[in-house]
Formats: C-alpha cells, sequence, structure tokens
C-alpha cells in the first residue's frame, strides 16, 4: 500500500519524495491488477505474464518489484508501520494493550481500497493450500519483529522466552480470524483482529 509519511519538500530533497511516490503507485498498481486477476480467473490460472500486461509494466519492472508471483499477495507496508506504532504507544500499556492500539491505529487510516486489498489478499492466502503454506514463513518473520520491539520496550532480551510467548500469542490470536474470512469472505477484518486481541488482552476468557 502506497506510504503515508510522504510529505511535501523543497529544493533537491523533493526529487526523491517523488520518485518513492511513484513507485508506491507502480507497485499498488500490479498489485491491484494482480488481485482483480486472482479473483476473476483464480491464483493458480494467472500467470505473471497477464499480470504485467494488466498492469502495463515491463516484465523488469515486475520483478522489481515481486520476485514471484507469490509475493504479490504477501507483500505490504503494515507490518513496519504497525511496529512503528507499537513503540510510539503510551508506556503504561502492556505489551498486548499497545500491540492492539498500534493495529487498530494502521487499520484505521486505511482508505475503502487499502482496506479491499487487504481482505481480498487474506481470503486468497485461506483458500489457496500452496499460499497458506508459504503463509508461516511469513508469520514466522513477522513474530520475530515484534518480539523484538516488545524486548526493547520491556527492556529485556530479544531471544527471552516470555517476550517470544507474548509476541506468538498475539500473532495466535490474529491468525484464528481467518477461519472467519473463509466463511465470510467480506467479513470486516480489521474489526475481527481487534475482537481476537480484546480477548487476549482480557485474559483469554471463554
Amino acid at each position: 500500500m502506497p506510504s503515508r509519511t510522504d510529505r511535501a519538500v523543497s529544493g533537491d530533497r523533493a526529487a526523491p519524495g517523488l520518485r518513492e511516490r511513484k513507485k508506491a503507485r507502480t507497485r499498488v498498481a500490479i498489485q491491484t491488477h494482480a488481485l482483480r486477476l486472482f479473483r476473476e480467473q483464480g491464483y493458480h490460472a494467472t500467470t505473471v505474464e497477464q499480470i504485467i500486461d494488466a498492469a502495463e509494466v515491463s516484465e523488469t519492472t515486475f520483478f522489481r518489484y515481486f520476485p514471484t508471483k507469490e509475493h504479490v499477495v504477501f507483500q505490504d507496508d503494515l507490518d513496519p508501520l504497525i511496529i512503528q506504532a507499537f513503540q510510539s504507544q503510551p508506556a503504561e500499556l502492556s505489551p498486548v494493550q499497545a500491540i492492539r492500539a498500534a493495529i487498530r491505529q494502521q487499520f484505521d487510516v486505511l482508505t475503502p481500497e487499502q482496506r479491499q486489498a487487504l481482505r481480498d489478499r487474506t481470503s486468497l492466502i485461506v483458500v489457496e493450500p500452496a499460499l497458506r503454506a508459504a503463509m508461516l514463513d511469513q508469520i514466522s518473520q513477522t513474530m520475530l519483529l515484534l518480539a523484538d520491539a516488545i524486548a526493547e520496550r520491556a527492556g529485556r532480551p530479544k531471544g527471552d522466552l516470555a517476550v517470544r510467548t507474548v509476541a506468538g500469542s498475539a500473532i495466535g490470536a490474529m491468525l484464528a480470524t481467518l477461519p472467519a474470512l473463509a466463511d465470510d469472505p467480506d467479513a470486516d477484518l480489521p474489526a475481527l483482529v481487534d475482537q481476537a486481541l480484546g480477548y487476549l488482552e482480557a485474559g483469554l476468557p471463554v
């Protein structure tokens, strides 16, 4: 999704900002066309060549942004933005409260198009076995990023088991929302994630 941190600047610094915005627009355009094709004809039936044609970009441009077709589904800017938001939460919040607030903060500023793209990508991962398998690696990387942020916030070692357990619990709560998307592709994913983290924050009452 496009960066929300670009700002107008003057002088020599203006050019890099413009280049970054152009890159973001190109990446979003490729991903948007790819997701449309995935919806219309299926993930496996859609080729990289078809995505390139639909997005009207060169093969070189496509692979500059997405090394594989799989990366078109998984790549976004949310993880680093959520980590940044987590690090800026008030110190009095517990780690789970800070995670929940950070995710809510980032979801709240998504445009309708960005929300739809997130829902489309997540729904596709749920129904495609190959993507579900590939998701495990991405989840592991996200958990480690989150654990590092929690450790820094708590002043504990990065490899601390308690820290990684908290991070893993938060990731697990978010994963628990995926079956709901399988049942209803139009479900409100941000609301489901917030609800799942709310259960975790409350101590998992059942």
